[in-house]
Formats: structure tokens, sequence, C-alpha cells
């Protein structure tokens, strides 16, 4: 193009000088000039459409890399729920054992505290029925005759 250029600044002054120029060397160079700029502009549309391929490219794998970076937080997201869940069915279980021995436990108190009562009751029953025998026998041996 700087030649182009360099060539029209020729002409122009050998235009200006030499009354015997021919005008169509002019029009020449201006095809020329023509030609350069289609060619300069075919040249930009071409490196334009191989960065469009490149970016296009470049996108597909960015993409790609994102599926694979989601499926691996999936995947560790579903490993992280079954430990999880895993964690939390001992958990319960225990729980459950738990409970269940202090049923049982609570079952063998109150059986013991039943027995216990009824012991107590039984000796309570017992020593009344001591005592109203002493006083009984008591009350029998002091009696006063009335002869």
């Amino acid at each position: 193009m700087e030649a182009l250029i360099h060539h029209f600044t020729l002409l122009s002054d050998q235009a200006l000088v030499d009354k015997t120029f021919d005008p169509s060397r002019i029009e020449d160079l201006m095809r020329l000039f023509e030609v350069d700029s289609y060619k300069a502009w075919a040249a930009l549309e071409s490196e334009q459409q191989q960065e469009l391929e490149e970016a296009e490219e470049s996108l597909r794998e960015a993409e790609l890399e994102l599926d694979r970076d989601m499926e691996w937080g999936m995947e560790e997201y579903r490993r992280t729920l079954e430990e999880m869940e895993r964690m939390e069915a001992a958990e319960l279980k225990e729980l459950e054992e738990k409970a269940e021995t202090a049923r049982r436990t609570g079952n063998l108190m109150e059986k013991a505290a039943t027995i216990a009562a009824k012991r107590h009751i039984a000796a309570a029953m017992g020593s009344a029925a001591a005592s109203m025998r002493s006083a009984w026998k008591t009350a029998a041996g002091n009696k006063v005759h009335p002869s």
C-alpha cells in the first residue's frame, strides 16, 4: 500500500509538471489501489474468520471443562449425601438401641419397685398383725375378775 501511495505521489507530481501526462496512468494506479484494498479486506476477513473459529473452539473446550467440573461436583455431592445418609442411619439405629435399653431398664425397675412395694406392704401387714396379736394377748392377760 505504501508503494502505491509513493507511486501516486510521483504520478501526481508528474501530472502537475508534464503537460503530456496521460490520466489513464492514474486510473490504472487507482485500480491497483482497489485490488490492494480488496486483498487487504479479504485477508482481514480471513483473519477474523480464523479468530472466530479459534474463539468457538476455545468456547467448546471451556464448556467441556465446565461439564466435567459440574459432573465431578455432582458426583462429590452424591457421595457426600450417601455418606450422610449412612451416618444418619447408624446414629438412628444407635438411638433406637439406647431407647430400647432404657425402656427395658424402666420396665425392670417398675417390676422391682412393684415387688418391693408388695413385700413392704406384706411386712407392714405382718407387723400390724403381730402388734394386734400382742395387744390382744396383753389385753387378755390383764383381765381383772370381778370376784
